[in-house]
């Protein structure tokens, strides 16, 4: 079992002194941002100058500076833009302002595993991956509880690298949920592999292909979007209460049988497994990497086709207008979430 951490383990007390240099206020920066401020840190945020968010974060109540001006200013600079730009930014506005005993913190660990940022080898370089989206970071740290997180250390030359970071992790709640030891190495490679074969890519090419399915035998586009997308949350939702047992309780012996007898039919073990096999090899040898980087680089122009493309899809069309039909009043525009 791999090592857990919990509030009782984790001193906040490691942080009084540490000014927080929070880099970015998107999904995680603004959770990060705020959690860390009502947990009585010393919270600055670092914006590019003229960013829409620099207003917002203000209204927030936080103290705004350049990226360049924080990462100077902090004995801990939290990087939480974007993968992709994440090395370009550290390079121009956060390398040259480090100090010795500094601590540079990921939330995942991309550019350090790639080597995209190779940083000084007199600062400490920690990881807090909390393992879910910020804006649920942020809600459930105001709910009195917590999303879990990984930490990892890849440098510690201070020798007090565990202790920042852990602290930092019940400062934005994470030790409420538990705090799990790994690498950055491991985060990445499993992180990457999770997104790509199951969470985000598998399960929409999955849902996608459910709903043309049934909207090609002459079903309501409504009907399948209810019932190969909708109910999915649905499902989660008790999978990660309880697992799959949880899930096979909850739903009618009709379906678990279903479960069995189809889901192999859909998904045969040893085609799907090679090819997973296949996307992991990708990502462990960089070569996923390597296509994201120079992706980036000439203009995204898959990218930005396939996000085109997916956002004119039927799937995606009907689902958008059976939601605004919907009483879920108290749901939230992630988009608007962090203002």
């Amino acid at each position: 079992m791999a090592n857990m951490f919990y509030e009782k383990d984790c001193d906040l007390g490691k942080l009084d002194g540490k000014k927080i240099a929070i880099i970015g206020y998107g999904s995680q920066g603004h959770a990060h941002a705020l959690n860390l401020k009502e947990s009585g840190c010393d919270v600055c945020v670092g914006l590019r100058a003229g960013s829409k968010n620099w207003a917002a974060a203000e209204k927030a109540g936080l103290q705004v500076k350049t990226v360049a001006e924080a990462a100077k200013w902090g004995d801990i600079v939290m990087i939480l833009v974007n993968d992709e730009v994440q090395a370009e930014v550290y390079k121009k506005e956060i390398a040259s302002n480090l100090e010795a005993g500094n601590t540079l913190m990921f939330a995942h660990g991309f550019n350090i595993h790639y080597k995209q940022i190779v940083p000084p080898k007199d600062v400490d370089v920690v990881m807090i991956a909390p393992k879910g989206p910020g804006h649920t970071v942020r809600s459930t740290y105001v709910n009195g509880k917590g999303v879990p997180c990984l930490i990892a250390v890849e440098q510690n030359p201070t020798g007090k690298a565990y202790d920042v970071g852990l602290a930092y992790a019940a400062g934005i709640g994470g030790a409420r949920g538990g705090v799990m030891e790994t690498t950055f190495d491991d985060e990445t490679e499993t992180d990457l592999f999770g997104e790509q074969a199951v969470l985000c890519g598998g399960v929409v090419e999955l849902m996608k292909m459910g709903f043309e399915t049934l909207v090609e035998a002459g079903y309501a586009p409504e009907n399948a979007y209810f019932e190969c997308i909708h109910e999915m949350k649905l499902i989660i939702d008790l999978i990660n209460k309880g697992g799959v047992a949880m899930m096979n309780y909850s739903i009618s012996d009709t379906a678990e049988y279903g479960e069995y007898v189809s889901g192999p039919r859909i998904l045969p073990y040893d085609e799907t497994k090679k090819n997973m096999k296949a996307v992991l090899t990708d990502i462990q040898n960089g070569k996923f990497a390597g296509k994201w980087i120079a992706e980036n680089k000439n203009g995204r122009t898959f990218f930005n086709s396939s996000r085109a493309i997916l956002a004119k899809h039927p799937m995606e069309t009907v689902g958008a207008e059976l939601r605004r039909n919907m009483l879920w009043g108290d749901d939230t525009d992630p988009d608007t979430a962090s203002n």
